[in-house]
């Protein structure tokens, strides 16, 4: 039986395509850490740690992890746990790395992740069999308009439907009127066909103001609101008084946390992240709580280089309860780019094919392990050195 033999990291930059922020964020999206597992027989994995240090959960729940902070926690900590760990056995790995520290998800899913692609190319099976099997072949794909001028998002909405995609998640909790003003002009380019949603991420400063927002938002027809305010309790309010499907996003990190906005009623969609739980296994335990519930959810994510990306795809394969459009990238290397935009967030990529796209939907990879290989003059290329 193979084992993890060694564990290391890598930090990189991608280019950005345009500048993608949100309420809160203060740093460049595409400076993420890899991680790079090799077994006992040579074989490699790869995995990434999304962090961002401006993203975390409500009230000070769960904190912002920065690449530096995951990279310290993988070398000193999880990586010496980690050796000698059979290859597959994922239940061991996450008690190991639970007992050596506490919390830490993006670190601990960035190790779990290059496990589980170098598992799979082991095994010769895709990461989505290791999660017990696929439910569904194509992940249709949520473009995500930034904080960008209103002028610029139309003009990028308008090619976006052009190109197949069908549903667009506008960021807001800026300013009222802004917001507004950004989701009429929207639906006004898009036509009728393609579904709107918003996300806020925590901006609102009250309940009162998000609610008095999204109601003049109801003529523009949107499908959900995302995390209209900070506080599972606080999204309940708005959940209870607009007609539209409230998403958790910032209030959901793991399987307890549904439990408790199922209690309360708070949200009637849950995003689900491969990172926030802290890697695929604890996500598909947040995915069997929301289905359990009743919960539909998403698969959402921090905007990854193609290497995390293959881990959302595969989650969004394999959770039952992810029935959603997902809002991930169509990530894509320079040499396939042809002026597309849908889903492209970065000017180049680290894997060495692009995700095929089919009427709006990413086609779900099934070769072994994550199903597309790193590109390691890219990687190499991208390498930031401090």
């Amino acid at each position: 039986m193979p084992t993890i033999r060694s564990i290391d990291t890598l930090l990189v930059q991608l280019p950005t395509r345009r500048e993608h922020k949100w309420t809160g964020l203060t740093e460049s999206i595409g400076r993420y850490l890899l991680t790079r597992v090799v077994d006992s027989d040579g074989r490699v994995g790869w995995g990434e740690a999304p962090a961002l240090k401006d993203w975390g959960g409500e009230f000070g729940r769960y904190f912002g992890e920065s690449t530096a902070i995951a990279r310290m926690v993988i070398e000193k900590y999880l990586a010496p746990s980690l050796i000698g760990v059979e290859l597959g056995n994922f239940a061991e790995m996450h008690a190991r790395m639970d007992a050596v520290i506490r919390g830490y998800p993006y670190a601990k899913a960035a190790v779990e992740f290059a496990a589980y692609d170098v598992t799979g190319r082991w095994l010769g099976l895709p990461v989505h069999m290791l999660l017990g099997g696929k439910v569904r072949s194509r992940i249709m794909v949520t473009h995500s308009i930034g904080l960008i001028p209103i002028a610029e998002a139309e003009k990028e909405v308008a090619q976006v439907a052009s190109e197949g995609i069908r549903t667009i998640k506008i960021k807001i909790g800026v300013d009222a009127k802004r917001d507004i003003d950004m989701v009429r002009t929207v639906r006004a380019a898009v036509g009728d066909d393609v579904e709107l949603c918003v996300d806020a991420n925590e901006g609102y400063r009250t309940p009162g103001e998000a609610i008095a927002t999204v109601r003049a938002m109801e003529p523009y027809r949107l499908k959900y609101v995302e995390q209209p305010v900070m506080g599972i309790e606080r999204i309940a309010e708005v959940a209870r008084a607009i007609d539209q499907p409230v998403m958790a996003d910032e209030s959901a990190w793991n399987a307890h946390d549904v439990i408790q906005i199922s209690e309360q009623r708070a949200a009637q969609i849950v995003s689900i992240y491969s990172t926030k739980p802290g890697g695929l296994y604890k996500a598909m335990e947040v995915a069997a709580v929301c289905r359990a519930a009743g919960i539909i959810c998403n698969v959402n994510g921090s905007v990854e280089t193609g290497v995390g990306n293959l881990a959302n795809i595969h989650l969004a394969a394999a959770a039952p309860a992810a029935t959603l459009s997902c809002v991930v990238p169509v990530s894509t290397p320079a040499e396939w780019q042809k002026g597309q935009v849908g889903g492209i967030y970065y000017r180049d990529d680290l894997i060495v094919s692009p995700m095929q796209i089919v009427e709006g939907g990413i086609e779900v990879p099934t070769a072994p392990g994550m199903g597309i290989d790193v590109d390691l003059a890219k990687v190499e290329k991208y390498t930031v050195r401090d």
